[in-house]
């Protein structure tokens, strides 16, 4: 079955949100733009699926190639990241803990991210720029305390990231990641959100990062430590999940840091993040102008 594919992007200067074709992009904010000004309103009305569904024999109004790519919710409120998440990237840390009782986790801003078919950004402060290819989920429904049985009714859509890191600058301090996981235009988000329709999407993903072709990062979301029920419901002990909050569920080993030397993105690289039915992320690698 194929899920519908639904994008934000800029066309001279304007964001659109658009149902990807196969020939181009229908704009949906043409259409629906007064109800909902972005792909956040529709998702808190529950209504991915209808506008989808009502646009669907459309001709395109845009070109893939004549519009900007954006990450696929404009301004959520939160975008919070699983780190270690994979059973080999426990191992990674080679420190004899076996896998965690909690997950570790922490927060990224939208600027720390680009859209699809945008190059990362490798700062200035630092050429350790790594990839981190993982499957997002989108929160649609509202909840606080969320039970592990109902979980999955809170999601909305799937997409893809790559969660660049700067690995010095995750190493600065003892306890926090921050500073290192939120440099501007370091990550991506997208192409697309794909509405969820049931678990049998999300249960056994495979996941796959390329660097120029090369495979990095494979690993299947069956294996992963916290499950997308545990996760949700984790997350919403502490804080309200609201319609467009995004969720990164954590990466599988693979990453350049962990290569014998270090293998880290460089200008003119391309890095690919694969998903079963959630399609290619794709982003090139420029420097920093000053």
């Amino acid at each position: 079955m194929h899920h519908p594919r639904l994008a934000t992007f800029m066309v001279d200067g304007k964001t659109h949100y658009g149902l990807v074709a196969e020939n181009g992009i229908v704009d949906l904010s043409a259409r629906f733009g007064k109800s909902y000004p972005t792909l956040r309103e529709v998702i808190a009305d529950g209504a991915l699926l209808r506008v989808a569904e009502d646009s669907a024999r459309l001709k395109p109004d845009f070109a893939s190639d004549a519009i900007t790519w954006q990450p696929p919710i404009p301004a959520p409120e939160k975008i919070i990241c699983i780190g270690v998440n994979y059973p080999d990237r426990n191992a990674e840390y080679k420190d004899g803990q076996a896998a965690p009782p909690y997950p570790s986790m922490f927060m990224r801003t939208p600027r720390s991210f680009v859209g699809h078919e945008t190059p990362l950004v490798r700062p200035r402060a630092s050429a350790q720029l790594d990839y981190e290819g993982e499957v997002v989920i989108v929160i649609g429904k509202a909840g606080r305390h969320i039970s592990e049985a109902n979980a999955l009714e809170h999601i909305a859509a799937l997409t893809l990231c790559n969660e660049g890191t700067i690995r010095d600058w995750v190493r600065h301090a003892k306890f926090n990641v921050t500073q290192g996981k939120n440099f501007d235009s370091t990550g991506s988000l997208g192409p697309w959100l794909v509405p969820y329709i049931d678990e049998q999407q999300i249960a056994d993903i495979s996941l796959t990062t390329r660097v120029n072709g090369e495979s990095r990062q494979n690993d299947r979301t069956s294996r992963m430590i916290f499950s997308f029920r545990y996760i949700i419901s984790y997350i919403s002990t502490f804080t309200t999940l609201v319609p467009g909050d995004v969720i990164v569920t954590g990466t599988p080993t693979g990453a350049g840091a962990r290569f014998d030397p270090p293998r880290f993105l460089k200008p003119g690289d391309v890095v690919e993040v694969e998903a079963d039915g959630l399609g290619i992320l794709r982003n090139g690698v420029i420097d920093e102008t000053p």
